[in-house]
């Protein structure tokens, strides 16, 4: 177990087992009010949410993070991608929630994570909260696909991007395993039409917040629309310099935001 010490308060990062699988998480903050942060593809806890961690209000919420199976320290078991793999971490995510003993509690899900999270919402509405979703999709276009393909070899990604990831799962696991998202990307492009998840939206009956970046070249523009459209009780802010990882580049920004709806 590992303890940091924040401003305010430890954190404290440790393993559980859900449902025969172990599964990494950090935990922090006494707030009534608790929230998940769900990480992106390839993704982990201190990659993709290491300034919401250290940094979001700990007096008004308990923090989560987890590490999906397959990422992180949640290894082994190595990340699959059978086709219901994002309804598989949802129920996971949900799972790890409840037996931490929150039975209510708010999602911040970005890319992946985001997808993992409008799939929560929609089948788990009695335990969601409120949802904050950043540079998320229902669905892949053609020309996402083809920035998917462009970047499948880790070597064109830039170093700052790489380097990080290299050094927590190796280069061997982290291209295979990228890879294989890709793979799943393209199985769902292929073969259901792109589909990811909207038949889902319409079941989500939590308050959503919907953040997106004006320069987010992964998720495209048209996405953070159709979510607003479809998903009740929905507001859409975004970001006109923010690109993918807004969050993390415009961390302060962000964490006001989010905590000022989670604590409305």
């Amino acid at each position: 177990m590992n303890n940091l010490t924040t401003q305010a308060s430890t954190i404290e990062e440790k393993k559980i087992n859900i449902d025969g699988v172990s599964i990494n998480y950090a935990k922090a903050g006494v707030g009534e009010h608790a929230v998940l942060l769900l990480p992106g593809a390839i993704g982990s806890i201190w990659t993709d949410f290491k300034p919401q961690i250290e940094f979001l209000n700990k007096e008004g919420l308990t923090i989560v993070a987890w590490d999906p199976p397959g990422y992180g320290k949640s290894r082994p078991p190595e990340k699959t991608f059978p086709k219901d793999f994002f309804r598989r971490d949802a129920t996971w995510a949900c799972n790890l929630m409840k037996i931490l003993g929150f039975k209510k509690f708010s999602l911040i899900g970005w890319s992946d994570g985001g997808i993992t999270s409008l799939i929560l919402a929609a089948t788990y509405p009695e335990n969601v909260r409120k949802m904050i979703v950043i540079g998320t999709n229902a669905y892949i276009t053609p020309g996402e696909m083809e920035i998917y393909e462009k970047l499948r070899d880790i070597k064109t990604w830039s170093e700052r991007m790489r380097v990080p990831l290299i050094a927590i799962y190796g280069e061997k696991y982290f291209q295979d395993t990228w890879s294989n998202w890709i793979d799943a990307m393209r199985f769902i492009f292929e073969n259901n039409n792109g589909n990811i998840c909207k038949e889902d939206l319409c079941k989500i009956k939590c308050p959503s917040l919907i953040v997106h970046g004006e320069k987010d070249t992964m998720v495209f523009r048209e996405h953070p629309d159709y979510l607003k459209a479809h998903i009740k009780n929905s507001k859409l802010e975004i970001f006109k310099a923010g690109a993918h990882n807004l969050h993390l580049k415009y961390s302060d920004e962000f964490n006001t935001m989010a905590y000022n709806y989670l604590l409305d």
